[in-house]
């Protein structure tokens, strides 16, 4: 048990989080499902013109075979942020612990009698808990953008496969806005109609951002000036690669990946800024007091360094000259 000045009790903890936050996780966990996985949503059918040069790129095959797989792409989005946090935090745990530094780090919470939450528990739980509803969030935003505008991907028209001698194409050039136009696979063109904005590269930018203002905010190692910079334009240009690829498989315009972008950056900026205020804990009461003592210090109590030539004594005058002056300005 920790000791008493350690403690902080607290009653209404586990209910908020059992009946407003696991309530509204349960609840965007199931709607994400349902963008996802199910019919509710209707997409919007957007028209084409006939031999339109920008929807006719040759046909890159199913995800599965992109260079970079939903499934190698979700895993590393899911795993190494959760991995890291929970490296991280237990590492700076055991540290202040074995350094006595009980000032720095948050009070264990005590709700009711029997329940003790310690920092690493909560902070842990607290940091994942809002990596993982941001996604879930990113993934609601891009599936509804992509219902809405039914925007269609460069080889949409490919898969399609349309007569265009039935649809009258060979006289003019002419827009085509219903579905019965196509006469390829329906799950294929289904797919094809929802790539604005693109789902990889919102979740891959958040995810490395998200990561990357962790890593700044809440590693404080001294002496390594390079190492968290590189580390975090890594990860931000592992997510940039991430869109590159979908433009250059021609399975996303340049519009769909920026809209992909902004998207993961807001949310992440979003959470981080607003939700848990840039990862930092309880300042320490030596902190404050530290500064407030120095903030409180006048300056004419502070030593002034004599210069040699003042102790001439023809500099007198230019001496008290001066020491008004700098009185004045103080």
């Amino acid at each position: 048990m920790p000791p008493e000045k350690q403690l902080h009790r607290s009653y209404t903890i586990i209910h908020c989080f059992v009946f407003v936050e696991l309530v509204i996780m349960a609840g965007t966990v199931m709607l994400a499902y349902y963008f996802e996985y199910t019919d509710t949503f209707n997409v919007h059918v957007q028209g084409f013109f006939c031999y339109d040069s920008s929807y006719t790129k040759p046909y890159p095959g199913p995800e599965e075979k992109s260079a970079i797989p939903p499934a190698l792409l979700f895993s590393v989005v899911a795993g190494v942020p959760a991995l890291v946090i929970i490296v991280t935090e237990s590492v700076m745990f055991f540290l202040q612990i074995t350094s006595n530094d009980f000032e720095n780090h948050e009070k264990t919470i005590v709700t009711g009698d029997c329940c003790y939450l310690n920092p690493l528990v909560r902070r842990t739980v607290r940091f994942l808990g809002v990596y993982t509803f941001g996604l879930f969030a990113t993934d609601i935003f891009v599936n509804a953008g992509q219902v809405v505008t039914g925007n269609l991907a460069p080889h949409f028209l490919t898969i399609c496969k349309p007569n265009y001698t039935a649809l009258g194409c060979q006289q003019s050039i002419r827009f085509i806005n219903h579905q019965e136009a196509c006469t390829g696979k329906e799950d294929d063109i289904t797919k094809a109609r929802k790539t604005f904005p693109s789902k990889e590269a919102a979740l891959s930018v958040y995810a490395a951002l998200y990561l990357a203002m962790y890593i700044t905010s809440t590693v404080k190692a001294k002496g390594s000036r390079l190492a968290k910079p590189v580390l975090c334009l890594g990860l931000m240009c592992l997510a940039f690669l991430t869109g590159v690829n979908r433009v250059a498989e021609y399975r996303n315009h340049w519009a769909d990946v920026i809209a992909g972008f902004l998207i993961g950056v807001a949310i992440a900026v979003f959470l981080v800024v607003c939700v848990v205020h840039n990862f930092k804990g309880k300042h320490s009461e030596s902190e404050k007091n530290t500064s407030e003592n120095l903030a409180n210090i006048p300056m004419m109590n502070m030593p002034r360094a004599e210069s040699p030539v003042q102790k001439y004594p023809g500099a007198q005058p230019w001496r008290q000259q001066n020491h008004i002056a700098f009185a004045e300005v103080t």
